[in-house]
């Protein structure tokens, strides 16, 4: 079966696949997913703990300015935009009353900035969750695989990934997809020389004739 093929692939390439942002507390993580929207997880790494070491609780992130939240995030791009959804998320929090963010979608969505792969990246993490996130790199490769159909949109890709693998491995499969889109099947000039995947992959064959 094709989708066997594809989990004991990952499996032999990420056995123990892990999220590549740095954070050590759980807003943090929640914080930094929204920082890597449309950049890498390489650049949020690079400001992110410059950003908690001067603001280490959400009550003085949440009475930080705008202005010097963007000035320390702006090596990520968007970053003015990004700023005001960090002062967003930490004073929400802190008005309603949370000191650890809480296993509860709907609330989260409610989030300036969060929306559903955030969401299904942090309770992922967090609270161990079975979730699958799509981001660029997941729909990216389950479209050269031929796992969803190359018009799907994110939530399509994500309904489809659901029924195709079991749901204790959609957390694991999810980072694995990442892991692999990041470093394997990339965006420009795909590994795929040596992929196990060739025969059943929509790019290669194309890149073949």
């Amino acid at each position: 079966m094709m989708m066997n093929s594809i989990l004991d692939y990952l499996d032999s390439l990420y056995p123990n696949p892990k999220c590549e942002l740095i954070y050590n507390k759980d807003y943090e993580l929640l914080i930094a997913i929204v920082m890597s929207a449309q950049t890498t997880d390489k650049r949020v790494n690079m400001v992110s703990p410059i950003l908690f070491a001067k603001y280490p609780t959400l009550k003085l992130l949440s009475e930080a300015s705008i202005s010097d939240i963007a000035e320390i995030i702006k090596p990520i791009g968007t970053y003015r935009k990004k700023a005001s959804f960090i002062k967003g998320i930490a004073l929400k929090l802190v008005n309603d009353n949370f000191d650890r963010v809480p296993n509860d979608r709907k609330y989260l969505e409610s989030l300036p900035g969060v929306g559903r792969k955030t969401v299904n990246v942090f309770l992922a993490n967090i609270y161990n969750e079975d979730t699958i996130a799509v981001d660029t790199h997941v729909a990216r490769v389950s479209k050269r695989l031929n796992l969803v159909l190359e018009n799907d949109d994110v939530t399509i890709i994500e309904k489809k990934l659901m029924k195709k693998v079991p749901k204790d491995r959609w957390s694991k499969f999810h980072h694995q997809m990442v892991l692999f889109g990041r470093y394997k099947c990339k965006a420009i000039k795909p590994l795929c020389d040596d992929c196990k995947l060739r025969d059943i992959c929509k790019y290669n064959k194309h890149k073949v004739r």
